[in-house]
């Protein structure tokens, strides 16, 4: 039995070492075959994606616009008194109403309406005239901490209010 596994392990190194010396003749034709003839599947496989990009469904057109504005130095409550009067009203009619209005927040919100028109109009595509205001609201933004002074070298704290305004814009 010993014998027997000296002889087959005699003989596998003799086949291994054969088909060594063969193999990187055999390797370097193939590859001079290969390389005229990978020239025409790359062709197909670029007509196969011409083809695909074709066949890809459009997406569809968007039917509204935002626009957002962070960290408005105005409190969250005055600018919401001011966008409760235009919310659901036309583009145009709602910046006629902000122009006339006596209240800090008119100008960053008759701004923040000014963008999300133009968006709609430049962007997408929408019609100036059709567009109305389907949502406004204003969030709270960052708080500003400070310090005011009071009688007998006390002092009080005072919180400076940021707000959040977004507004989305769609067509009637």
């Amino acid at each position: 039995m010993a014998e027997e596994k000296k002889v087959t392990a005699a003989k596998a190194p003799a086949k291994k070492a054969a088909p060594k010396k063969a193999a990187p003749k055999a390797e370097a034709k193939v590859e001079e075959v290969k390389a005229p003839v990978s020239e025409a599947p790359k062709k197909e496989v670029k007509a196969k994606k011409a083809e695909k990009k074709v066949e890809t469904p459009k997406k569809p057109m968007p039917t509204e616009a935002r626009a957002v504005s962070k960290n408005v130095r105005i409190t969250p409550r005055k600018a919401r008194l001011v966008m409760d009067l235009v919310r659901g009203k036309d583009v145009k009619v709602a910046l006629g109403i902000l122009a006339n209005l006596n209240k800090a927040a008119s100008e960053p919100v008759s701004k923040l309406i000014k963008s999300a028109a133009s968006n709609a109009v430049n962007n997408f595509g929408m019609d100036e005239d059709s567009l109305y205001i389907s949502e406004i609201y204003a969030n709270d933004g960052l708080r500003m901490k400070r310090y005011l002074p009071r009688a007998k070298g006390s002092a009080s704290g005072l919180v400076k209010r940021n707000s959040h305004l977004y507004v989305v814009v769609k067509m009637r």
